[in-house]
């Protein structure tokens, strides 16, 4: 069980660090939207990719993409129609948030076919769900498992095409929680709900509201026979200078969030002030982008041309290595996941021990 270090009053590990570029190495090649990325303690890295799967990355950097497929062992494929199913199965996946199961499996939360998908490390996948309450499911964005082996998932949106709800600040995000009662929504009417973490108590859920453009988060009840959330409140920022996507906290109680598009990588200390660790933007691009936001509609154009070189659509951030101190950095358009090294761990994800 993870507990929060006893630290000096006023210290904070991440006091006068910002990224060296210069630090700055990379690790795979040829990737397709590397947009998440789980590590594993041996040094193994999974990465999503837009190919329909995800490419594994082993510590000697050789790597091998792994091609999802209709799991016949669910009925989800019939002997006398393998490759119609099959094509139907797997035709639009796109891969967007990534967590392991109890067992090692892949939980992909798929932003092309709108499901909560299971993948053995073999591709062999099944649908979890593709529906709450008899309605479609919706843009399924993230998926994270917590200690006690709940799947929470967050929709960013129902609106379809779903850029409408990105470029508008649609607000119908919400997150759900698969347990053993059943799949249900907890809390909704975010702006295009992204990533989601518990904090190193399990007592907070931070969620991202991309288009907020904030963190949002509310305390965890865990008294009756489903989890509720309540107590909700912005964290940090109400503003925070650009689209947040990804967070994960370090072992101080920092948050690290990237701003997508403008492509920064910032942190919210524990008292919720925001701290820029590295800026990557295009400046000019990015105050097109913002702008844009304030005026209430950001049009494609103009998020195409905001990104920067590291990591370009800065998506996503994974603290692994043997000491939890090497930080990658996930990306929409990338082809490399950039990684460098922290002053402080990150905090151990479920899976860790």
């Amino acid at each position: 069980k993870f507990v929060q270090p006893q630290v000096a009053d006023g210290f904070n590990p991440l006091d006068g660090f910002e990224v060296d570029r210069a630090t700055i190495q990379t690790v795979g090649h040829d990737l397709q939207r590397p947009e998440c990325i789980l590590a594993e303690p041996d040094g193994t890295l999974w990465a999503a990719d837009a190919r329909g799967g995800v490419m594994r990355i082993a510590p000697d950097g050789t790597q091998r993409f792994i091609g999802q497929q209709a799991d016949a062992r669910f009925g989800q494929a019939k002997a006398d129609d393998d490759a119609a199913v099959e094509h139907k199965f797997t035709t639009g996946t796109l891969p967007n948030g990534l967590a392991f199961a109890e067992n090692g499996d892949i939980l992909i939360s798929n932003f092309g076919t709108d499901r909560l998908e299971r993948m053995t490390r073999d591709g062999q996948t099944r649908v979890l769900a593709d529906s709450i309450d008899g309605q479609p499911i919706g843009k399924v964005n993230f998926v994270l498992r917590d200690a006690k082996g709940r799947i929470w998932i967050t929709v960013s949106t129902r609106v379809n095409p779903w850029t409408k709800a990105a470029g508008t600040r649609v607000r119908d995000g919400y997150v759900a929680v698969l347990d053993a009662t059943g799949l249900y929504v907890v809390a909704d009417g975010f702006h295009f709900t992204n990533e989601i973490r518990l904090d190193a108590r399990g007592e907070w859920l931070y969620i991202v509201e991309t288009t907020g453009p904030h963190i949002t988060r509310m305390r965890v009840d865990e008294s009756g026979p489903r989890v509720r959330l309540t107590e909700r409140e912005i964290f940090g920022p109400s503003h925070l200078g650009g689209f947040p996507d990804g967070i994960a906290f370090d072992a101080h109680g920092n948050l690290w969030c990237t701003l997508v598009m403008v492509d920064q990588l910032i942190a919210l200390t524990p008292q919720g002030d925001k701290r820029v660790l590295l800026d990557d933007g295009n400046p000019q691009a990015s105050r097109r982008l913002l702008q844009g936001m304030a005026d209430g509609f950001v049009s494609p154009e103009d998020m195409l041309a905001a990104r920067g070189t590291v990591a370009p659509w800065m998506a996503s951030i994974t603290f692994g290595g043997p000491d939890l101190r090497t930080v990658y950095i996930g990306s929409l358009m990338g082809t490399r996941i950039p990684f460098f090294r922290s002053p402080v761990a990150g905090l151990p994800p479920a899976h860790w021990n």
